[in-house]
């Protein structure tokens, strides 16, 4: 009986690597920073974009618990840094995700003050990421001067503005190295396909979150 015990310990203990693994799988954990196109405000919760790409990836047979969101409707950069600031997060994670700007454009603050609040944002995600650039996830910011919402404002200006802000987060990006998800597009094409819209006429969405959503799971899938 102990000869047959110990041979079991030691077939265990010689198990190869990716049999040991197998069988202590991992279960990823995913953080989404942002504000209202983060929490997906005007839609349940399960629409929204960081809670779709998750059970898309569960669908593609990876183990993910439900993300951690902080984020708000209205929030400008520094506010999403102060609440940051007074967050205890559990240690780091495997994913993070970074969509904040809009109502930086929306209020006229300065791009240049946006670049440094975002660059320090963003180096804060990387640190919340283990110091893995490549498990970051920068989304741009969607053009709502297309929306109905907008109506009797100068939507030319609105889409000179997110792109310039668009530009500038693309390049702070690059810049370190983290993943780029450009989504502004398929926004703009909320003149034709209305059912991209909450009913507030300037929120996105299930299926717009959704087609983020997929990008992302995408991106995070080639890591895996």
């Amino acid at each position: 009986m102990i000869k047959i015990r110990l041979l079991l310990y030691v077939c265990c203990c010689i198990l190869p690597a990716h049999l040991s693994q197998s069988m202590h799988p991992t279960t990823y954990t995913y953080l989404a920073l942002g504000d209202s196109y983060t929490i997906g405000e005007g839609v349940p919760l399960a629409q929204n974009f960081p809670y779709q790409a998750v059970q898309l990836l569960r669908r593609s047979g990876h183990d993910f618990h439900a993300p951690e969101i902080i984020a708000k409707t209205g929030w400008t950069t520094d506010e999403l840094m102060a609440a940051m600031a007074d967050t205890v997060f559990n240690g780091s994670y495997d994913y993070v995700s970074l969509l904040i700007g809009v109502n930086n454009q929306y209020r006229g603050r300065p791009v240049q003050e946006y670049a440094e609040q975002f660059t320090q944002l963003l180096e804060r995600a990387i640190a919340l990421a283990g110091g893995r650039p490549d498990h970051v996830f920068v989304l741009s910011i969607p053009d709502w001067g297309i929306t109905p919402f907008a109506e009797g404002r100068e939507r030319e200006q609105i889409r000179r503005e997110i792109d310039l802000f668009n530009s500038t987060n693309q390049s702070i990006a690059e810049f370190y190295t983290v993943h780029y998800i450009d989504i502004t597009p398929g926004t703009r094409e909320v003149a034709a396909y209305p059912d991209l819209l909450t009913t507030d006429q300037l929120h996105y969405s299930g299926k717009e979150y959704k087609r983020w959503a997929e990008k992302l799971e995408h991106d995070i899938s080639n890591t895996l």
